[in-house]
């Protein structure tokens, strides 16, 4: 099994999106948790938006920080569900190298302790492109603490034992280097 961790915490950049046609930065309860946790974890928010539910222009802002050099993840809220206007899993994949299938088992496996059978409308995805890892999760607030504290936190940590993300995404290794001196 191959081990993936260092000895000390490498703080990310990371970008929040927050996909709704009716949200606002007064409203956002779910972009304003992520952005809550991630920088209480002690890594720097990136980036911030709020965009309807539409695939090209979630495809253009996540491209955006997919071809940024300091963005190393990207995390989404909204838009995962199964009605006609969720749209951001059909916006990102075509976007990943390399889908994360058990983020998405693993999500709906959880929730289904919180929500029941209702989990099989979820269409939560994560993967990885350009180095970035992307995690696309529900838009309710208690699914985003779902997710970072039951999933991520962890994987973007990067002295969680016995293998996490971090190493994967770019600049990461330039940090370490930087952090031994």
């Amino acid at each position: 099994m191959s081990k993936t961790f260092t000895e000390q915490f490498l703080p990310l950049n990371i970008a929040v999106l927050t996909v709704s046609d009716t949200r606002t930065e007064e409203n956002d309860t779910s972009g304003q948790a992520l952005v809550s946790r991630l920088t209480e974890a002690g890594h720097q928010l990136a980036d911030k938006k709020i965009l309807k539910d539409d695939k090209y222009l979630l495809r253009a802002a996540v491209s955006q920080w997919i071809a940024d050099d300091t963005t190393q993840v990207v995390l989404v809220t909204g838009g995962t569900g199964f009605t006609e206007r969720d749209t951001t899993p059909d916006a990102l994949i075509p976007l990943f190298d390399q889908t994360i299938d058990g983020f998405g088992e693993l999500f709906r496996a959880i929730s289904y302790q919180q929500i029941g059978t209702s989990t099989i409308q979820s269409r939560a995805v994560a993967g990885l492109a350009n180095s970035t890892l992307i995690f696309c999760m529900p838009g309710s607030t208690n699914a985003c603490n779902t997710a970072w504290d039951d999933i991520i936190a962890s994987q973007l940590d990067s002295r969680f034992k016995p293998c996490n993300f971090v190493l994967r995404l770019k600049n990461t290794a330039n940090q370490l280097c930087d952090s031994r001196g």
